[in-house]
């Protein structure tokens, strides 16, 4: 198979904001006791927190993280996970119908964010509680001192701010599920005064307003333009959640799923804009993609779990190189849409239906997908290009047309560098021509790929077998650049670019 991809300097999609490579901590299953925090462990240091998954986070880059919920913030009283730890009550979560010690809480999670060098996209609770915690929770958090909630932070041993500057306006309340949840009317005129008040206690924060909990909610749409309506000129982002799955084991249809993606975001891109028209506004509202992943593993192990446990295991997908291949999709379709897709959390980070794994009593280890998210929020830095490729599609049970190539050019000036991302969906060999018509490549500094392993394979503690390994497989000579794919496989190319004079 052949196909031709043309690079232009020109062709700017948008600047790439770091954030687009967040994650996510929710307080369910072994996120966080257990994952990221386990006092007993080997590793661990002075604060409890497990340094190897800590290393893992690092190489990760990961630039913030979204916390305490999910659905678990909906029943969320911040004021417990405040103050000394011994004295903090032990609450029923009834959104995961666990038991939550709150050992770890605004304190501990903002320290353990600095040393892995993340910011906090914190989520109120809009479910049971509402305006008033809201604003006390940014006071809390933002105000320097001389107020009530400013001091109770300093007594608590934070003498600065923590200065948190993106904030979420609950979860997923248009889903009968959430605790809490509201209709589109009634969480639109709430989350308008809950943005307002906080807005109030610190001009300088950003709201992420929710949008529907997936794109297939029957209320999709509707709810998108009533929220915004409502809540337009207060808030500054539009959520969407959206999580894929194999459970029909159809690989070509499975592999297209980024084309869902790619319809979601586009929709919910014109669905704002259409309200900004309506308002005759000259605010553009950009989009929070902050639940996104692939989870559809672990559904059957979750209903045998006992409720009323600290820290059950759920959600606990172990991923396959299949998964490795859809996540490279997902990431290479977020960065199509970097101009308006501003934040993005892989959700989750360690545990649950996470890239890092955790042993009780042993090790941290890398699932498939790790790689491929690692590899693009290191190297995915820059302005996003969008390239024209010609090269034959597909069709499937769910889509049309679906290229045999999914990739995306990323031009980094700062260093001088351009670095390509392409999954073959094919399984035959493809060859790649690259084009550059403004851009001349001076060297290729790496090429690597994930191929060859069998679909279904999967790492474990110990054997992280699947992982990029470097390849030779491309011939570059003056401007011209050809390189090998193999079937079923995700590749990055980086390449150094000649100094314009």
């Amino acid at each position: 198979m052949e196909a031709v991809m043309s690079v232009s300097r020109v062709q700017k999609i948008g600047e790439i904001d770091r954030r687009l490579y967040g994650s996510f901590i929710e307080h369910m299953g072994r996120a966080v006791y257990g994952g990221i925090y386990q006092p007993d462990h080997p590793t661990a240091n002075d604060k409890g927190f497990r340094q190897d998954v800590m290393e893992l986070v690092k190489d990760l880059s990961v630039p913030l993280i979204r916390y305490p919920g999910g659905n678990f913030v909906s029943g969320f009283n911040w004021e417990d996970s405040v103050g000394p730890i011994a004295e903090r009550p032990k609450r029923l979560d009834l959104a995961w119908r666990s038991l939550e010690t709150n050992q770890v809480g605004v304190h501990e999670f903002a320290a353990w964010c600095q040393e892995v060098g993340a910011e906090i996209n914190m989520a109120v609770n809009l479910g049971t509680r509402g305006l008033d915690a809201a604003r006390n929770l940014v006071e809390y958090c933002n105000y320097p001192s001389g107020t009530y909630w400013s001091e109770q932070r300093i007594a608590n041993g934070q003498t600065e701010p923590f200065a948190i500057k993106t904030w979420c306006l609950g979860n997923e309340m248009d889903g009968p599920w959430q605790i809490g949840h509201k209709t589109a009317a009634e969480y639109g005129r709430l989350a308008e005064e809950t943005a307002k008040a906080m807005k109030l206690v610190d001009e300088s924060i950003e709201v992420v307003l929710c949008g529907s909990s997936n794109s297939q909610m029957p209320t999709f749409g509707e709810w998108e333009l009533t929220v915004l309506d409502q809540a337009y000129e207060q808030i500054d982002y539009l959520s969407l959640h959206q999580y894929y799955g194999n459970q029909t084991n159809d690989l070509k249809n499975y592999l297209a799923r980024s084309v869902d993606m790619d319809q979601f975001i586009s929709g919910v891109v014109a669905m704002c804009d259409a309200i900004k028209a309506k308002k005759h506004s000259k605010k553009q509202i950009n989009l929070s993609f902050d639940e996104w992943n692939i989870w559809y593993h672990s559904t059957e192990h979750d209903q045998t779990v006992k409720p009323w446990q600290v820290a059950p295991p759920l959600l606990e997908d172990h991923y396959n190189f299949e998964d490795a291949l859809v996540l490279g999709c997902l990431l290479i379709t977020l960065l199509k849409h970097s101009d308006r897709v501003k934040i993005a959390c892989l959700a989750q980070l360690v545990n649950v239906i996470a890239p890092i794994m955790t042993e009780e009593d042993g090790e941290a280890w890398r699932q498939t997908i790790y790689y491929p998210f690692m590899q693009v929020a290191t190297l995915g830095q820059g302005i996003a290009l969008r390239p024209e490729i010609t090269v034959d599609t597909y069709a499937t049970s769910e889509f049309d047309t679906v290229p045999y190539l999914e990739s995306i050019a990323v031009l980094n000036e700062e260093k001088n560098e351009l670095v390509i991302f392409a999954v073959n969906r094919g399984e035959e060999e493809m060859s790649l021509d690259l084009q550059f018509s403004d851009l001349k490549i001076e060297e290729v500094i790496e090429f690597s790929e994930m191929s060859g392993y069998e679909i279904k394979a999967v790492n474990q503690a110990g054997n992280e077998q699947i992982k990029p390994v470097s390849s030779k497989a491309y011939e570059h000579k003056e401007n011209q650049l050809n390189c090998k794919l193999k079937p079923l496989s995700w590749n990055v190319i980086r390449t150094s670019l000649t100094p314009n004079k």
